[in-house]
């Protein structure tokens, strides 16, 4: 049975020792929806995301994923894109692609060789001789190629030239599964902006702000990067 939303967070609290990450965080995204998680280094965004994925457990409050805790059942219907390369080096990019399939079930081989193809990546070529946009590229791919419920993706285009971003935001939203949400956390605003339904500013580990993109450029009269840089500058 479905929950009403894919994720939600209900008093989430998460400390590394005495230092707090996360504040009572209150939030429940939607299915359908491509969300921006906004904020500073630091404000908590990587926290949150491996909270969804069960890499962390919390301090106190809950987070719930399709009205389930972390943990094997939703390690089924979660995608999850790290911000540093996982897949192994020694692979070529055709085996890392089998290799994920061997743990994900909803993993489409054939939806990979396509955006393989698409990118022009070669699928012999070893991922140790890769540049580090064509790494990003093949990571996004082995997250993107599942037919998940939730897919998290933490600085999906950090580090890379803007041409290549482009490509990455293509795939991303030409590939997630309908009706999935897709949660992006970056403090690249400007270049996701333009695909991103929803956006959540997050700082000190505290929630500040959760309306639709549309919402904010008709209310406040400027774009989604432009508030930001309001609301937060230093």
């Amino acid at each position: 049975m479905e929950s009403e939303y894919i994720l939600e967070c209900i008093n989430l609290s998460k400390s590394y020792g005495t230092i707090p990450a996360l504040r009572g965080v209150n939030l429940r995204l939607c299915r359908g929806r491509i969300v921006g998680l906004l904020g500073p280094n630091g404000s908590g965004k990587t926290t949150l995301i491996k909270l969804a994925n069960g890499l962390l457990t919390p301090t106190d409050g809950e987070i719930l994923i399709n009205g389930m805790k972390p943990g094997v059942e939703t390690k089924k219907i979660v995608s999850f894109l790290p911000d540093r390369d996982f897949l192994p080096a020694w692979m070529t990019i055709e085996k890392a692609m089998r290799y994920v399939r061997d743990f994900f079930p909803d993993f489409r081989l054939d939806a990979a060789s396509e955006m393989i193809a698409r990118l022009g990546l070669d699928p012999k070529q070893k991922i140790r001789t890769l540049s580090k946009g064509n790494r990003e590229k093949v990571s996004l791919i082995s997250a993107m190629s599942r037919d998940a419920k939730l897919y998290l993706l933490d600085e999906p285009i950090a580090g890379v030239d803007p041409a290549t971003r482009d490509y990455i935001l293509e795939t991303i939203l030409q590939n997630y599964a309908e009706n999935s949400t897709v949660v992006i956390s970056t403090h690249l605003i400007a270049d996701v902006e333009k695909i991103l339904n929803d956006v959540v500013f997050i700082k000190n580990g505290s929630v500040d702000l959760y309306r639709s993109a549309d919402e904010i450029r008709e209310t406040e009269g400027m774009s989604v990067d432009a508030l930001f840089r309001e609301v937060y500058r230093w």
